[in-house]
């Protein structure tokens, strides 16, 4: 008489994941290592010294509401390699405003004061992270792009930039072109439009 396996509690649900999971993160689970979102420069207008406002809503300053520019959603997760939630984790953003001006000294003090620029959310518990910001501006030799960074206690565990899919400015910015096709799928997303602002998610895999 043949040997009957029956699946266990635990073999069911990892079959369930695997299956639901899209194609891209079957093929890296497989392997047991999801890849590392790819890091780029910091850029010469990092905060040199945080702002008072420096929540997840760069839409509002001091309580008062920005108008300029089109409002959009960056959100997502963050996860290590293996593909856990990197709960506790910080988040930051920073980016032109609608002129492509920054707030930092290096930029000559030009930037809308309405403007926040600058954001540090919190990884939740299930990973997730969300700003409310806006679509990025073009400045100068640079094509549309938010700043980000990943910060556990004291170490950066990322550094990097997103682009805007489809933006024109892409295929004539020297950093955007020096990535590699994988790379540049990596940190290039959609900002679609969602109801009457827009909304682009951006995984983030670090190593943890």
């Amino acid at each position: 008489m043949p040997h009957t396996v029956i699946p266990t509690r635990r073999l069911l649900i990892g079959a369930a994941v695997a299956l639901a999971a899209p194609a891209v993160w079957r093929s890296a689970l497989a392997q047991g290592r999801l890849r590392p979102t790819p890091s780029q420069t910091e850029g010469p207008f990092y905060p040199l010294q945080m702002p008072a406002d420096a929540d997840g809503d760069l839409l509002v300053l001091a309580g008062r509401p920005y108008g300029r520019g089109r409002a959009a959603w960056l959100e997502g997760t963050v996860s290590d390699t293996d593909g856990r939630a990197l709960s506790g984790a910080a988040v930051e953003i920073w980016q032109c405003d609608p002129d492509g001006h920054y707030h930092h000294p290096g930029d000559g003090g030009r930037a809308d004061p309405g403007f926040q620029g600058f954001g540090r959310v919190t990884v939740a518990a299930d990973g997730a992270y969300r700003f409310r910001t806006l679509r990025p501006a073009p400045y100068s030799g640079r094509t549309p792009h938010i700043h980000l960074k990943v910060k556990l206690g004291s170490r950066e565990l990322l550094t990097t930039q997103v682009y805007v899919q489809g933006d024109a400015g892409n295929e004539r910015d020297f950093l955007w072109q020096r990535l590699c096709g994988e790379d540049r799928a990596a940190l290039t997303v959609p900002f679609e439009p969602a109801g009457d602002t827009l909304r682009a998610r951006f995984a983030i895999v670090v190593r943890a």
